[in-house]
């Protein structure tokens, strides 16, 4: 949408100060994109910000103003829609806007959520006592869904601009200090792991609350408790402050580096650029292998449990295999490196959280009630994950291609006004 000469005169007529100056008014719902580089606060998006409210007010200038002949009707309206902004105060767009971005994350959950119930209030599960063996099913499984799901994110490259899509990340700059001082993803991952089991090593005893507590219980707790080292581990092992510590025996020598010349040797190897941390890895490898031989009711929901345990397990062997790409080759550029391995963890991660939930009590009963074996359910889940991740794919390349055309028509713009 290219902006004319003319608009922009008019412009200039109603505002003779800088275009420099200009805000705007209009919220742009394409938050977060980003072109190679995925920064947002770059000064090409800022050009567009110019570039858009000029067309803005090109197609909203009473007539009257840029000389054409109009209908008096259309000026006042015109007039009226074009002070709107203006008298809406400061704080109010903030907030409007706050609230505005934090649906506009949650949305795909909020959906997630809807999806889920609709299905257990249709299928009439999770009554009684079972509601605490549904809800700890639903929502652990759904944690492992979406955790595949940003993994394929990862891997396509999205959150680039905070070094998250196997990258470096970019300085301040190229993005804003905010984004610079996000923590790296296997701090994030490490610190939901270590929130799961502070909270639910007080939860793994509900259904049966007031009474005696069964191997099965001390084997849940155990699991949680697992969590909590492991997760706390991963962020100690994700802190500089730790690594910095950590290299205190060494720093009377280090006094002395000036002096023997060996500045090459005191060199922070390239591995201490980007994060390398297993504890993520290792605790849902120890899961899976746990949940492959948990002793259930019967044989399809042991069968149940192994296919998503085991489908866990192959997660953490290919970030295995990631780590041993990245060790070998460090990231040297901001763009992504896409290693294909996390394409493996996706997979796992997002058909074995549908196993997750699917292995419930309820379901595995009426599983069993319409005599279908733990096979259907393993081979219609790896269908509907197959076809989830094209459609991912599909949808972020679209926007790709989105944020190509308006950088195209920004450019294009900005000829025009030069």
């Amino acid at each position: 949408m290219a902006t004319s000469t003319h608009n922009t005169v008019a412009y200039q007529q109603m505002h003779p100060g800088s275009l420099a100056s200009m805000h705007r008014y209009s919220h742009d719902s394409g938050h977060g994109t980003e072109s190679d580089s995925g920064g947002s606060d770059s000064l090409g998006e800022r050009h567009e910000e110019k570039d858009e409210e000029l067309q803005y007010f090109g197609d909203h200038l009473p007539e009257n103003r840029v000389g054409a002949a109009g209908s008096s009707r259309r000026s006042v309206a015109d007039r009226i829609l074009f002070r709107v902004p203006q008298m809406v105060p400061g704080w109010l767009v903030k907030t409007t806007s706050f609230f505005y971005d934090a649906v506009d994350f949650l949305i795909l959950i909020f959906g997630f959520v809807a999806i889920l119930t609709g299905f257990i209030t249709y299928g009439g599960v999770f009554k009684g006592s079972n509601i605490f063996n549904g809800l700890a099913h639903s929502i652990k499984g759904g944690i492992f869904f979406w955790y595949g799901l940003l993994t394929l994110g990862r891997w396509m490259g999205c959150f680039a601009e905070y070094g998250w899509a196997w990258n470096l990340r970019p300085p301040v700059g190229m993005v804003s200090a905010r984004k610079a001082k996000v923590p790296s993803a296997e701090f994030v991952e490490s610190f939901v792991i270590f929130l799961y089991g502070s909270t639910n090593v007080f939860l793994e005893h509900l259904a049966s609350w007031g009474g005696a507590w069964t191997a099965q219980d001390l084997e849940h707790v155990s699991i949680t408790i697992m969590f909590f080292g492991g997760g706390l581990c991963g962020m100690l092992v994700e802190s500089n402050t730790v690594r910095h510590l950590l290299n205190a025996s060494l720093a009377r020598l280090d006094a002395g580096q000036k002096q023997y010349g060996f500045k090459e040797q005191w060199t922070p190897p390239k591995t201490y650029s980007f994060s390398m941390n297993p504890f993520p890895g290792l605790v849902i490898l120890l899961l899976g292998l746990m949940m492959s031989s948990h002793h259930q009711h019967s044989m399809v929901s042991t069968m149940v449990h192994k296919q998503w345990g085991t489908l866990f397990v192959g997660f953490a062997l290919a970030r295995a295999v990631t780590y041993i790409l990245i060790y070998l080759s460090p990231p040297s550029s901001y763009l992504p490196s896409r290693p294909p391995s996390e394409i493996i963890s996706s997979f796992c991660l997002i058909s074995g959280g549908l196993i997750f939930i699917a292995s419930n009590k309820d379901t595995v009963a009426a599983m069993e009630r319409y005599n279908l074996n733990a096979m259907f359910i393993f081979t219609v889940t790896m269908g509907f994950t197959a076809f989830l991740m094209a459609w991912q794919m599909i949808v972020l390349a679209v926007k790709g291609w989105t944020v190509r055309r308006r950088q195209s028509e920004s450019v294009a713009d900005r000829g025009t006004l030069a």
